[in-house]
């Protein structure tokens, strides 16, 4: 007797519940294991990663954080970042942060060196690729239900035109109903000011691009998303004075000694990488350093 509508009788449709729920129990030995919550007393760090399309948050074990006063030459940039930081942890009001600017000048170092430098009054930071930028409503909820302070890190951020991946980013700062926790600061870094592609053609009145009857409808859809940022601060190249002044100041944090060989090496440096920047000069620091201690232990040998 068939009773059921599908066509199955009752020891017939259990066969197939019974077979379905093995199915699944196999399938489910391929999926990761589900993460241990993680402990924020001892983390300081994690990054948002999807194993088999299942996202977790997972611990960093090796920081790469710059100390804070090693990072000169955008004096201004800290102290801002710094007031603004320092709103954040005292449950003040306090302004979402996009770092834009010349490459290599240090906007990466300088969220990365807030980490060891508030870590003890409860400071945390979550790195979130550009991709997955689509959970952030996930990753929000998971940090709102904890006691620290949380710093969303999306590192060297960027859109091409007609790319729908901002459209998350700027719900989550100023657009959706749900908001971004009170304990959850977005920062991230950009090589571009508004964090998309601009042509010589927008600024032509009389051009319409693509065929657009409203084209200054799509520049300002362009500009929305940097506004959105509070806080929005620029980084620009390093004159050679201050270039020389960073090289000294990593040669010194990595323990090594300032001379005039190095100043002239360091300059010779900047011309073969084609440019002066913070990361150029760390680079030479780390050589100069390096060589450095070669030499005094070969000496020593």
């Amino acid at each position: 007797m068939r009773d059921d509508p599908r066509g199955l009788s009752p020891a017939e449709f259990a066969l197939l519940i019974t077979r379905a729920n093995d199915l699944l129990t196999r399938l489910d030995t391929w999926l990761p294991p589900v993460p241990p919550p993680v402990d924020w007393r001892t983390t300081l760090a994690c990054r948002w990663r999807k194993p088999m399309g299942r996202g977790m948050l997972a611990p960093v074990a090796t920081l790469n954080c710059p100390p804070w006063q090693a990072l000169t030459g955008i004096d201004a940039q800290k102290a801002a970042l710094d007031r603004n930081i320092r709103q954040f942890l005292r449950g003040l009001p306090a302004n979402n942060v996009l770092l834009a600017g010349s490459r290599g000048c240090g906007k990466s170092s300088l969220i990365k060196a807030l980490l060891p430098r508030y870590a003890s009054k409860g400071l945390r930071l979550v790195e979130v690729d550009r991709d997955d930028l689509i959970d952030l409503p996930d990753i929000t909820d998971r940090l709102a239900q904890q006691a620290g302070k949380f710093i969303l890190f999306a590192d060297d951020l960027s859109f091409e035109p007609g790319d729908a991946a901002y459209k998350p980013l700027k719900a989550a700062l100023d657009g959706s109903v749900a908001g971004l926790p009170d304990n959850v600061m977005l920062c991230a870094t950009s090589n571009r000011r508004h964090l998309m592609p601009e042509f010589f053609a927008e600024n032509a009145a009389t051009q319409h691009l693509g065929g657009e009857v409203r084209p200054d409808e799509s520049i300002e859809e362009k500009i929305s998303l940097s506004d959105r940022f509070g806080l929005v601060l620029t980084f620009y190249p390093f004159n050679q004075d201050d270039y020389l002044s960073i090289v000294a100041g990593w040669v010194t944090a990595l323990g090594g000694q300032a001379d005039e060989a190095m100043r002239t090496q360091a300059l010779q440096w900047a011309i073969q990488r084609g440019g002066r920047s913070g990361r150029v000069a760390q680079q030479f620091a780390r050589d100069w350093v390096g060589r450095q201690g070669l030499r005094r232990k070969s000496t020593k040998a």
